[in-house]
C-alpha cells in the first residue's frame, strides 16, 4: 500500500521516499522507527532533521545524547500464580540491558514513601477472583487509592493488566492502577494492554513498546508525553519465557509427559471422582518445589467437536490455519486441540453477532442488555450458540478470529520430587454437571478422567509459584488448610518435608463430604501422624452430619491452639475455592486472632496483613 499524496502533508517527493523506505523495513525496524516518531522533534539530537542509524546514535558524544529524565526505573508487580513475576523479571532484563537501575518488587514489599521519587513505573498486575486485586498487590492497591497516595507529576508509567475474558471484571485491578496513576499526575509512556488467559503475544508486544519507548528517550532531549501505542506493535519480542530449570520445555513448548498411573481416589458410591495423576518427567530437565503448578495442554471433547462441526454443515476435512506462523491443521484437529470451545465471553459474542443473521445475537450485546447477556453466557458453550443465534455466515476460516485458544489448565503439585525423582503427581476433580438441558464436562478433567490411560503422552510445563512456598528453616511450624482437591499442595509439602527431615510441628485441615468414599489420601495422612511427619489432623465431612460441618468450623473450634501456634511462628496455607471457601476461612481467622488475642478487629486485620507481608499467610486459591 503506497502513500497517496492527495490525502496527505507530504510532496511527491517525500511520498516518494517513504514508500522505496517502508518495504525494506523489518518488523523490528518498523517497532523501532514507530517509537522514534512518537518522540521526535525536529530540533533534537545536533539540531539535526535526520533520523539517527544506531551506529550513529552510539558515535554521537556524550554530551549531545541527553537523557531525559532519570535512568532508574521500577517495577511493581502483583501476582497469585506467578505470571506477573515472570513478566516483571523479563521487563527487568530489558531495562537492565538499557543501562537502567531497576527495583523489581512484589507490591506488599515496596516501600511506599519511594513513589514519589520515581522516574519511571512500570505495573504488572493480574485480577482475582470477581475483579479483586491479588494477595501480594492488596496493601499497595489501597494505598494507592487513599489519601495518603502521592501526587505523580513528572512520573512515567505503564501497566500490563492480566485477566481471564469469561469473568465479569477482566483485568479490572490493571485498569484501576492506570486511571488511578494518571489521576495522581503521571504520564503514561506505553498504554495500558489487557491480556487474556493466552497472554504471551500480549505481553510480548507490551514488552516491545516498553523497549521502543526507553530507547527512545535515551536519545531525546525533551521526550514528549504523548503514549506510544502497543496496540500497533506486534509480539514479536524475542524474550526468553519461563523454564523449570534449565528445562527447554516451557509454557510455549510443552513437554510430552508420559502418563504412568491414573487412579479414582474416591470410594465406591461416590458421587464424586477424582483422579491422582502420576507423570514421568524422564529426560526433561524440568524440576519443581513444593507449592509450584503444573500447566496441562488438554483436548476438547471429541463428542461436543463433531456436534459442532455438524450443527455448522462443516466438513471436519477442511484446513484452516491455526498459528500466526500460517499453521494449519484439519477443522476437527483445530478444534479438538487449538480453539476454546466451552467457555463463552462477551467479546466472543460481540465478534460473533457480525455473523449471526437472525439480528437477536446483535441485539444482546447491546450495552443495555449487559445483564442478559451475563445470564446467557452463563454455562453455556459453543455449541449453544451456533444453534441458539442460527442462521451463519460463519465459514471455517473465521473460526481463528472467533475463538481464543484454548488455554493450558494449572493444578497444584501433588508431589516432592526428592520424594518421587523424574515424576509429578496431580490431583483433578472430574467436572461434571447439567446446564441448560444438556450434561457438560470440564475439558482437562474430562479428558484425563475418560480418556487418559498409562503409556498416554500430556503436554505440560511447570509453573512456578513464588508466593506460595514452605519456610526456609524447617523447624518452624506450618497449618494447612484444604480441603477437597485443595489439599493436594500439602500432600507435596509433607513429602516435601518428610525427605529433608524437618522438625517443624504441622497440623492439616481437610474436608470433603462423605469420610467413607472421600477422603482422598488417607492412609497417607494416617501414616505421617503415625510417624509424627503430621503432627495434628482436623477433618470435617459436611454430609455425614445433620448439619452441614466445613473446615472453618474446625479451626474456630481449635482457636485457641491456632492463635498460640501463630504466635510460635506458624505459617499459614490455604488451597481451594476462592470464590466461598477461602473467604470463610480468612474470616474464621480474624475471629481466632480477634477472641484469642484479645484484639479489635482493625487489629486483627491488621495482624494478618503483617502476616502476609512476612510471607507466613499464603494462599493458592481458584
Amino acid at each position: 500500500m503506497h502513500l497517496q499524496v492527495t490525502n496527505s502533508p507530504f510532496t511527491n517527493e517525500q511520498a516518494e521516499l517513504i514508500n522505496k523506505l517502508l518495504p525494506t523495513l523489518t518488523e523490528a525496524q518498523l517497532h523501532w522507527l514507530g517509537g522514534y516518531l512518537a518522540f521526535y522533534r525536529t530540533d533534537q539530537v545536533s539540531n539535526t532533521t535526520a533520523l539517527l542509524t544506531t551506529s550513529e546514535v552510539q558515535e554521537l558524544p556524550a554530551a549531545a545524547v541527553v537523557t531525559q529524565g532519570p535512568r532508574e526505573a521500577t517495577i511493581l508487580f502483583g501476582s497469585q500464580t506467578g505470571n506477573s513475576q515472570r513478566l516483571a523479571g523479563r521487563l527487568a532484563n530489558t531495562l537492565k540491558g538499557e543501562g537502567f537501575e531497576v527495583t523489581l518488587s512484589a507490591m506488599n514489599q515496596y516501600k511506599t514513601n519511594n513513589l514519589k521519587k520515581a522516574g519511571y513505573l512500570f505495573v504488572i498486575v493480574s485480577t482475582h477472583g470477581e475483579g479483586d486485586p491479588p494477595d501480594n498487590a492488596l496493601t499497595f492497591y489501597e494505598f494507592l487509592h487513599s489519601k495518603r497516595a502521592p501526587k505523580l507529576d513528572g512520573m512515567k508509567f505503564s501497566v500490563l493488566a492480566l485477566g481471564d475474558t469469561s469473568y465479569e471484571f477482566f483485568c479490572k485491578t490493571g485498569q484501576d492502577f492506570d486511571s488511578k496513576l494518571a489521576e495522581l499526575g503521571a504520564a503514561r509512556i506505553v498504554d495500558r494492554v489487557d491480556c487474556d488467559v493466552d497472554f504471551e503475544d500480549a505481553a510480548s508486544g507490551w514488552l516491545a513498546a516498553i523497549n521502543d519507548a526507553v530507547t527512545v528517550a535515551t536519545v531525546s532531549s525533551s521526550a514528549a508525553a504523548t503514549p506510544v501505542s502497543s496496540a500497533a506493535i506486534s509480539g514479536d519480542m524475542s524474550a526468553p519465557t519461563s523454564t523449570a530449570g534449565d528445562s527447554a520445555y516451557s509454557r510455549t513448548n510443552p513437554f510430552k509427559a508420559e502418563v504412568l498411573d491414573n487412579l479414582n481416589l474416591n470410594g465406591r458410591g461416590s458421587d464424586r471422582e477424582t483422579r491422582h495423576l502420576e507423570l514421568s518427567l524422564e529426560g526433561s530437565g524440568m524440576t519443581y518445589a513444593p507449592g509450584d503448578a503444573v500447566g496441562v495442554y488438554a483436548q476438547n471433547d471429541p463428542t461436543l467437536v463433531n456436534e459442532v462441526i455438524s450443527a455448522m454443515k462443516w466438513s471436519p476435512e477442511e484446513t484452516v490455519i491455526t498459528g500466526k506462523n500460517g499453521e494449519a491443521s484439519t477443522l476437527y484437529d483445530a478444534l479438538l486441540h487449538h480453539y476454546e470451545i466451552t467457555v463463552l465471553t462477551k467479546p466472543l459474542l460481540e465478534k460473533a453477532a457480525a455473523y449471526s443473521s437472525s439480528g437477536k445475537l446483535a441485539e444482546l450485546v447491546k450495552p443495555e442488555h449487559k445483564e442478559e447477556l451475563k445470564a446467557y453466557i452463563n454455562g453455556r458453550d459453543l455449541l449453544d450458540l451456533l444453534r441458539d443465534y442460527a442462521p451463519w455466515t460463519l465459514a471455517p476460516r473465521d473460526v481463528g478470529t472467533l475463538l481464543r485458544k484454548l488455554p493450558p489448565r494449572l493444578y497444584s503439585i501433588a508431589s516432592s520430587l526428592d520424594a518421587h525423582p523424574e515424576e509429578v503427581h496431580l490431583t483433578i476433580r472430574k467436572v461434571e454437571y447439567e446446564a441448560h438441558g444438556r450434561n457438560r464436562k470440564g475439558v482437562c478433567s474430562g479428558h484425563i478422567a475418560e480418556h487418559l490411560k498409562p503409556g498416554a503422552q500430556l503436554p505440560i510445563f511447570i509453573q512456578h509459584n513464588p508466593n506460595f512456598k514452605l519456610p526456609i528453616h524447617l523447624d518452624m511450624p506450618i497449618i494447612m488448610v484444604g480441603p477437597g482437591t485443595g489439599v493436594a499442595p500439602f500432600r507435596s509439602f509433607l513429602e516435601e518435608r518428610e525427605e529433608l527431615g524437618a522438625v517443624g510441628k504441622t497440623w492439616l485441615f481437610y474436608g470433603d463430604r462423605h469420610f467413607v468414599t472421600d477422603f482422598l489420601y488417607q492412609t497417607e495422612w494416617q501414616r505421617m501422624l503415625k510417624e509424627g511427619i503430621l503432627t495434628k489432623l482436623d477433618v470435617a465431612f459436611s454430609r455425614d452430619t445433620e448439619e452441614k460441618v466445613y473446615v472453618q468450623q474446625r479451626m474456630l473450634e481449635n482457636g485457641k491452639e491456632m492463635y498460640e501456634w501463630l504466635q510460635d511462628g506458624a505459617h499459614v496455607y490455604v488451597c481451594g475455592d476462592e470464590k466461598h471457601m477461602a473467604h470463610d476461612v480468612q474470616a474464621a481467622l480474624l475471629a481466632i486472632i480477634e477472641q484469642h488475642g484479645g484484639k479489635s478487629p482493625e487489629a486483627a486485620a491488621q495482624y494478618l496483613s503483617e502476616l502476609q507481608e512476612q510471607g507466613r499467610y499464603q494462599r493458592d486459591v481458584y
